[in-house]
Formats: C-alpha cells, structure tokens, sequence
C-alpha cells in the first residue's frame, strides 16, 4: 500500500506559540491605549487566523471589533508577528516524529491558519523547514479553515490517495470533517471542548505514539490483511 501523506496544523499542534502570540498582541493593544490582556484570554483566541484574532482582542478590551481600528491592528500585528519566534516552543518529541515519519517515507505537510510569513519563520527557527513538502497558511488561499480548500490543497500538492490530519483544535475537527479526511487529535494543545465531544479517528497526548498510530491506522491494517 501506498503510505499516506500526514499534514499538520500548526499552532497548538506542532508548536506552543501562544506566549509569543501573547506577547506580539499585549504590544499592539498597548500601542493603541489598551490596557493588557492575560495569556490564557489571548490562547483562548488562537485558531482561526489573524483577523479574527484582532477581533477577539477588541472585543475583550470593549472596543468596537468591526470598526475602522480592525484593519489597523490587524496590520500592526500581523508586522510583529512576522518574526516573533523567540517565546515558541516545540512540543516534546515533535522532532523526532516528524523526521521518523518522513524518513519513512511519508510526505508531510503544513495546513494553518497562520499567514505564511510567520509560518515559514518560525518553521526555518526550528529548522524544519526542510521536512514539508507543501506548506499552506492561512493567506495563502482565498479562504481559511474551517472551510477544507486549504487541507484539499495540501493533499492535492502531496499527491497520495490517502492523508491523515493532525489538529489539536475545534477548527481543526471541523476542517477534517468538511474534507471528509481522518482526523488524529493531539490533546495537549488549545483545544476549548472536551476530547470525547471532538470528532476524531484518534487522540494522543505524546508525539512518542504518533509513528506507531499511523502504521496501526485502522485502513492500513485492513490493507495489510
């Protein structure tokens, strides 16, 4: 059998960036006479790309959101964000599961909501770059998760029949879902809901279970059989 292309999100997935993210909004809502705001409040608003972000963040700060100061701070931010790596984290075993599934012979790739400049900063950082073969942000298409173009995308690009999405988020489940791809669901990242009410193929708190997961993925085994 052909092995499947693996594509991950990002944020909360393969990263924990929610201090850098943090830190990039506490320094916009300062610039503009907001008072800051608290790392959990700021991860609670990850997930679904920039714009909503700055939504969020005036909205927690009573602000208008959808006024003329959007488009402002959404632009200051994105321009901090575009290098903000230094707080960023990778979670324990990353690394190596993504370069045991590549060797593999799996094609990895990236599918977030991130813009594609911090994207592609914060994955030549850590120098993994060089492990994806598609990486799709969240301005690289017209539309953003939870609309599955951009998973479509990335499993198009890879070019296998089969794919497993790695999520840890509520828009990750329901990008899957659209897409009508399995989902493996790492819990230890942003996600708001319960694990038993997110859909998911499978859940996994430690990136050691990963390999493992994918060889024993329930259509492998049926094909093996």
């Amino acid at each position: 059998m052909t092995l499947p292309s693996i594509v991950f999100d990002l944020d909360g997935t393969l990263i924990d960036s929610a201090p850098d993210i943090h830190a990039a909004s506490n320094a916009v809502l300062a610039e503009h006479g907001f008072a800051p705001l608290t790392l959990p409040q700021v991860r609670s608003f990850v997930g679904k790309g920039v714009p909503h972000l700055v939504h969020r963040l005036l909205e927690a700060s009573e602000a208008d959101p959808n006024g003329p100061l959007h488009a402002r701070m959404v632009a200051d931010f994105t321009a901090r964000y575009e290098e903000a790596v230094t707080l960023t984290a990778l979670y324990p075993g990353v690394r190596g599961a993504l370069e045991a599934l590549a060797q593999a012979g799996h094609p990895l790739g990236i599918c977030t909501n991130k813009p594609i400049a911090p994207t592609m900063a914060v994955l030549r950082h850590f120098a993994l770059d060089t492990l994806f073969d598609v990486v799709i942000g969240g301005d690289s298409l017209p539309v953003r998760k939870p609309d599955p173009q951009p998973l479509l995308k990335a499993h198009q690009v890879l070019g296998r029949a089969r794919m497993l999405y790695v999520g840890d988020s509520e828009v990750d489940a329901e990008t899957a879902a659209a897409a009508g791809q399995p989902f493996l669901l790492f819990t230890e990242g942003y996600r708001k809901t319960p694990v038993a009410e997110m859909p998911h193929a499978i859940a996994f708190s430690d990136y050691a279970m990963l390999s493992g997961i994918v060889t024993h993925f329930p259509w492998v085994t049926a094909a093996a059989d």
